[in-house]
C-alpha cells in the first residue's frame, strides 16, 4: 500500500485490524471530525450573524432618506424577513449539496473528498469576513455567500460515508457516533465563538455615512468569517497530508488530480441545483414550497443524468429504494428529528432577538432595555441535541426498539413546541416580555432535546426497517432531505414574525410531528404493524 491510496484493506480480519486498520482508522476519524465540525459551524454560521446584522442595523440599501416614517417601518418588517432568509438559503443549499455527497467516496476517494469539501469552506468564510466589513454591503452579496456556505451542510452525507469503510462492523457505531456527535456539536461551538470574536477589534469597517469606522462593535463583526479561515486552511492540509483513500470505498482508486477533479464536478451539480433555488427565492420571488421540489427534482436528475458514466450503474441500484414506501414514511420521520434539529439551530437566536429583544411590532426599531442576553445562552441547545443523540440510539438498543423511543420523543416534542408557542403568545402581548423569558428556552432545550433522541432512534430503525443493500442509501436520502430543516423552519418563521404571528410557525412544526406520531405509530409499534418495533 501507498501513501495515500491503500489497496489491501480488511477491517473485519481481526489480525489486519490489530496490526495496520486501526491506527491508519483512528487516524482518518480524528482528521474528519474537526473538518465536519468546522463544516456544520460554517453551514448555520449565519444563525448568528443575522442577530448582528439587526443590530447593527444592515438594511442592504433598501432604506433612502426621502422614506416616510411608515415607509421605513413597513420595510424595516421586510429587511427583518430577509435576515431569516439568510440562513434558509443556506440550509437549501446544504440539504441540497447532501444529495450529490451521498456518492461521493465511491467516484473521488476518501482523503480526496474531505480535503476538497473542507477546502471549499474557506471560500465563503473569507467572502463573509470581506462583506461584513461594510454596512452598506448588497444583499445578493450575502445571499451568494450563503449559498456557497451550504458546501458545510452537504458534508456530512461524504464524511459519514467515508468514516464507514474504515472500522469493522462491531465499532461502526462508536466511530460514526463520534463522527457526527462531535460534528454536530459544530452548531454549538459557532454560536459561542461568533459572539465571542466579535468583540475583537482587529479590522475597520465601514459604517452606514460610508466612514470608517475603528474600535467599535461593527468593526469586530466581520470575525464571524475571520475565525474560521486559520482552523479551515489547518484542517484542509491535514486531510491532503494525512488521509487515506480505501479501495472497500472507492474501488477505482484515483489519482490525486483525478479524485479532485470528480469530486468537483459531482459537487458542481448540486450547487447548480441549489443556486437555482436560491434564484427562484430571492430573484423570482416563488413560494418556498414550490421552490423545494424543484431544487430536489433538479438534483436528483442531474445526479441521474449528468454524472460519469462509472457511477451510473451504482446510482440506479441505489434509486432502487424510491419504490419503497418505508423509504417515504422514514424521511417524513427524520425530517421531523434531524431536520427540526438543524432548522431549530439555524432559526431559534434570530426568533430570540425578534421577541424578547425588538418587542415592540409597531416600532422595530425599539430595544427592549431589560432584554435576556440570549447569546449567552443560544449554544446550548445544539449541544444538547448534538450530545443528547447516541442517548437516542442507547435507549432504543435497551428496549429493542427504535420506533417506540421514537414514538415516545416524539409526544414529548408535540408537547414541547406547542408550550414554547404559549410563552411566545404571553411574552408577545407583555410589556414585559423578559418574564417569560426562561419558561420560553426551558421548553426550547426540552425540543432540542428530543430531536436528538428521536434523531438517533431512527437511525437504530432504519438497518432493521430495510435490506443491507437498501439500508444505506436509505440513510444517505433521509439524511440529505431532512437537512432542508434548516431551508423551511428559518423561512416560515421569518414569515410568522413578519406577520405578527410567530405562534402560528409552531402550531405548524406540531401538527406535523403529530402525522410523524400516527406515521410511526401504524407502521412499527401498533398490535399489527407491518414492521413490528424496528
Amino acid at each position: 500500500m501507498d501513501n495515500i491510496n491503500i489497496k489491501e484493506w480488511d477491517v473485519e480480519n481481526e489480525q489486519f485490524w490489530k496490526s495496520t486498520g486501526k491506527k491508519i482508522a483512528t487516524k482518518n476519524l480524528w482528521i474528519s471530525i474537526p473538518a465536519l465540525l468546522l463544516a456544520f459551524a460554517v453551514w448555520i454560521m449565519w444563525s448568528i450573524i443575522a442577530t448582528k446584522m439587526k443590530e447593527f442595523g444592515f438594511n442592504f440599501g433598501m432604506i433612502t432618506e426621502s422614506m416616510s416614517p411608515a415607509e421605513i417601518t413597513s420595510k424595516l418588517k421586510d429587511i427583518n424577513s430577509l435576515y431569516y432568509t439568510l440562513p434558509a438559503i443556506a440550509g437549501l443549499a446544504g440539504a441540497t449539496l447532501r444529495i450529490p455527497n451521498s456518492f461521493l467516496i465511491s467516484l473521488g476517494g476518501g482523503r480526496n473528498v474531505i480535503f476538497v469539501t473542507t477546502g471549499l469552506l474557506l471560500i465563503p468564510a473569507i467572502g463573509v469576513g470581506f462583506a461584513l466589513q461594510d454596512i452598506n454591503t448588497s444583499y445578493i452579496t450575502f445571499a451568494i455567500f450563503a449559498v456557497l456556505s451550504g458546501f458545510g451542510g452537504g458534508n456530512f452525507a461524504s464524511s459519514m460515508s467515508n468514516i464507514s469503510y474504515f472500522f469493522p462492523k462491531r465499532m461502526q457505531g462508536i466511530s460514526l457516533g463520534l463522527n457526527a456527535g462531535i460534528g454536530n456539536l459544530g452548531v454549538g461551538v459557532m454560536q459561542k465563538t461568533i459572539p465571542w470574536v466579535m468583540g475583537i477589534f482587529l479590522f475597520s469597517a465601514i459604517g452606514k455615512d460610508g466612514a470608517e469606522v475603528v474600535g467599535q462593535g461593527l468593526s469586530g463583526i466581520q470575525n464571524a468569517g475571520w475565525v474560521w479561515v486559520p482552523v479551515l486552511a489547518i484542517s484542509t492540509i491535514a486531510a491532503f497530508f494525512g488521509m487515506n483513500n480505501v479501495i472497500t470505498g472507492t474501488p477505482k482508486l484515483p489519482n490525486t488530480s483525478q479524485g479532485i477533479s470528480k469530486t468537483l464536478y459531482l459537487i458542481s451539480l448540486g450547487f447548480l441545483a441549489a443556486v437555482l433555488g436560491a434564484y427562484l427565492l430571492i430573484g423570482l420571488k416563488i413560494n418556498m414550497w414550490i421552490v423545494l421540489p424543484i431544487v430536489i427534482v433538479v438534483a436528483v436528475a442531474l445526479m441521474k443524468y449528468a454524472t460519469p458514466a462509472d457511477i451510473k450503474e451504482n446510482l440506479n441500484k441505489q434509486f432502487a429504494i424510491f419504490s419503497n414506501k418505508h423509504n417515504w414514511i422514514m424521511t417524513i420521520i427524520y425530517i421531523m428529528t434531524f431536520g427540526s434539529f438543524i432548522g431549530f439551530s439555524a432559526a431559534f437566536p434570530k426568533l430570540c432577538q425578534d421577541i424578547f429583544v425588538y418587542s415592540n411590532p409597531a416600532d422595530p426599531t425599539y430595544i427592549n432595555p431589560n432584554a435576556p442576553n440570549f447569546l449567552m445562552w443560544v449554544f446550548i441547545g445544539p449541544v444538547l441535541g448534538a450530545l443528547i443523540r447516541p442517548v437516542g440510539g442507547w435507549l432504543s438498543d435497551k428496549i429493542n426498539s427504535g420506533s417506540k423511543v421514537t414514538g415516545y420523543s416524539t409526544l414529548a416534542q408535540i408537547i414541547a413546541t406547542l408550550l414554547v408557542a404559549y410563552f411566545v403568545i404571553l411574552a408577545k402581548n407583555s410589556t414585559t416580555p423578559e418574564d417569560y423569558w426562561w419558561p420560553f428556552f426551558l421548553c426550547f432545550m426540552v425540543l432540542f432535546i428530543t430531536t436528538g433522541i428521536g434523531n438517533g432512534s431512527t437511525f437504530r430503525s432504519i438497518p432493521y426497517i430495510f435490506s443491507k443493500e437498501q439500508a444505506g442509501p436509505v440513510l444517505g436520502w433521509t439524511s440529505a432531505i431532512a437537512a432542508y430543516g434548516a431551508f423551511i423552519i428559518p423561512k416560515v418563521f421569518g414569515q410568522q414574525i413578519k406577520n405578527g404571528t410567530p405562534e402560528y410557525a409552531l402550531y405548524g412544526f406540531a401538527f406535523y410531528y403529530a402525522i410523524c406520531l400516527i406515521l410511526n405509530w401504524w407502521y412499527y409499534t401498533r398490535k399489527n404493524a407491518e414492521i413490528k418495533n424496528p
